[in-house]
């Protein structure tokens, strides 16, 4: 039987420590191909490059690095570097830091893996939260049985999983659904040595609702593994029927149904 082809990237950079340690966990279940952004790209989003050029250099046997965002390395892998076929797994990360909560609208980690699930590509991120020292190598381990089970059950189209791992190697996980996350809200003013002005976005407090079942309370407060099944549908569906009943002026409103 064939071992199945996972393609790997981050936002952290070919380079990071996350990356590397993923790729060498994830060797022993398939066969491993990196691609992934040449420097530190986190909270790219889902970025695309559609104004400049890419450019595509290897690093070594089966890795590649991209000047670009994580979005347009894992396009780039999919659609040039794996153009014999796709692979089979795509595993994001292991990223330097949660992505919880609202964090994954801005993540580049798990923005790399929803640009593999547009194409059909089951993909896990995989984030290891709290500080230095940073214990890749369990986080890695953890993404790693995740996608090995993903391989032998499958995931609906258009879904993908976000894991996110505490510190301190812990082995108990619970599926959770997003919570709520706050970094504050501060803009930070401060001036360069010739007077202009310059910002820094964001708070270094961080704090998160208390929702249960969620992300958040899963990982700070009990220590436990998250798993969160993500869609990329975003439609809201209770707000359909009140938005039919509203009259626009000017505007008639085709509700779509036969006649």
């Amino acid at each position: 039987m064939a071992r199945p082809r996972i393609l790997i990237s981050n936002d952290d950079g070919i380079h990071a420590p996350g990356i590397q340690a993923l790729a060498a966990a994830a060797s022993a279940m398939g066969d491993v191909t990196v691609v992934a952004p040449d420097r530190e790209r986190s909270g790219a989003g889902h970025a695309i490059s559609l104004y400049h050029p890419l450019r595509l250099t290897p690093h070594g046997e089966g890795r590649w690095a991209v000047d670009g965002t994580p979005t347009d390395a894992v396009y780039v892998g999919i659609h040039h570097v794996f153009r014999d076929g796709p692979p089979d797994l795509m595993l994001s990360g292991v990223n330097r830091g949660a992505n919880l909560a609202n964090d994954v609208t801005y993540s580049g980690t798990v923005s790399a893996a929803f640009e593999a699930c547009l194409f059909g590509i089951p993909a896990v991120a995989i984030s290891l939260t709290g500080g230095k020292p940073w214990d890749f190598e369990h986080a890695a381990s953890v993404g790693v049985e995740v996608g090995r089970q993903v391989l032998a059950e499958g995931l609906p189209r258009g879904t993908l999983l976000n894991v996110n791992v505490p510190p301190g190697a812990p082995t108990d996980y619970r599926v959770t659904r997003l919570g709520r996350r706050s970094y504050g809200q501060a803009v930070d003013e401060r001036r360069d040595p010739r007077g202009g002005r310059y910002y820094w976005i964001g708070g270094t407090e961080q704090d998160h609702d208390d929702i249960p079942g969620s992300d958040c309370n899963a990982v700070f407060d009990e220590g436990l593994i998250s798993i969160t099944p993500l869609h990329l549908d975003l439609s809201y569906d209770p707000l359909m029927a009140p938005l039919k009943g509203w009259r626009l002026e000017g505007l008639s409103q085709d509700t779509g149904d036969d006649a």
